[in-house]
């Protein structure tokens, strides 16, 4: 069997992780974990350097708190067992 060589097109990729089409996507993600959140919790997004960017954070002390404990964010995003 012979080694298959990938080149990939660094403009191409570059261009793909600041696409719209990665917005929606990575929008899509956040928006369903975001609506799972209560009060005290924001939804930023933004096209930064390399790639799009969309982040949920805290916005009150409650939340913080909520999060510290519960590790709310990452159960809403379904990264950790409820």
């Amino acid at each position: 069997m012979s080694k298959v060589r990938i080149k990939l097109n660094s403009q191409g990729v570059r261009e793909l992780l600041k696409s719209q089409e990665m917005m929606n996507a990575c929008s899509q993600i956040a928006e369903k974990a975001y609506s799972r959140l209560g009060d005290g919790y924001s939804l930023k997004r933004h096209v930064g350097l390399n790639r799009v960017n969309v982040s949920i954070g805290t916005e009150s002390a409650k939340s913080v708190k909520e999060n510290y404990e519960n590790n709310t964010i990452l159960k809403a995003l379904g990264g950790a067992s409820k």
